[in-house]
């Protein structure tokens, strides 16, 4: 049966070796029978630079995804907020595609806009004020120019900040915010469904937006165990590992 499969937020790490194990044979088992796979965001914990392949933490992942694209399903990506620095190299390494945040797709009939979702959060000034900054060329090209063990130490140092800043954050702040999602929503002429990650809070939303429905869609993280979303000519179904 034709089906297309969304995930996001899988966060791999060397410390998170059962979910690591989990993708591979998602990715053998499962992604390999679909028409395509949409990774929207935040697949790895962080990533420091394309130069990161060669130190071979993930290179059982990058083989994986590989053998995925070479059988002719094709793997897109969205970038997240923990690895936006994911480039060309990557891509050549893979065989994944890289697209724009936010896109549409077309998929059985249906527009779909898809998006990594850290740009609706818009209550959280701080972190929408560190995204513009970080999503700066110049800004990446002075990070990129430093070795790959600095790099990788600025990255712990932000994280560690960042976990002690949402210790007193509401989760209401770091949700998306209802008028953003609308906005982005009219933007893109009130496509039939969106999809996104990065909230960690999985839910199916209906929004009423002058006189269009649109069914928004949250998917789930790999903390715990993992899950997907598969897109139909029948519907959309989730999914739990």
């Amino acid at each position: 049966m034709q089906h297309t499969l969304f995930i996001s937020d899988l966060h791999l790490c060397d410390t998170r070796p059962a979910i690591t194990a989990a993708f591979a044979s998602f990715l053998r088992n499962t992604a390999c029978k679909a028409d395509a796979l949409y990774i929207l965001g935040d697949l790895f914990e962080y990533w420091p630079g394309d130069d990161y392949i060669a130190s071979g933490f993930h290179a059982c992942t990058i083989a994986n995804l590989r053998a995925v694209t070479q059988s002719g399903v094709p793997i897109f990506l969205i970038h997240g907020n923990r690895d936006f620095l994911i480039g060309h190299a990557f891509a050549n390494a893979t065989g994944v595609t890289l697209l724009a945040d936010p896109s549409i797709i077309r998929l059985y009939g249906k527009r779909i806009l898809i998006s990594h979702g850290d740009a609706l959060c818009t209550d959280d000034v701080a972190y929408q004020d560190f995204r513009k900054q970080v999503r700066q060329p110049d800004w990446q090209n002075k990070f990129l120019s430093q070795s790959l063990e600095q790099r990788i130490a600025i990255i712990e140092q932000l994280r560690s900040t960042s976990d002690r800043e949402k210790s007193s954050k509401s989760m209401e702040i770091m949700d998306v915010n209802p008028d953003a999602v609308h906005q982005l929503l009219s933007e893109n002429d009130y496509p039939a469904l969106f999809i996104h990650g990065h909230t960690h809070r999985p839910a199916m939303h209906v929004h009423e937006i002058d006189g269009r429905t649109c069914i928004r869609w949250v998917l789930g993280d790999w903390y715990e165990h993992g899950s997907y979303l598969s897109v139909s000519p029948d519907g959309v179904t989730v999914h739990s590992l």
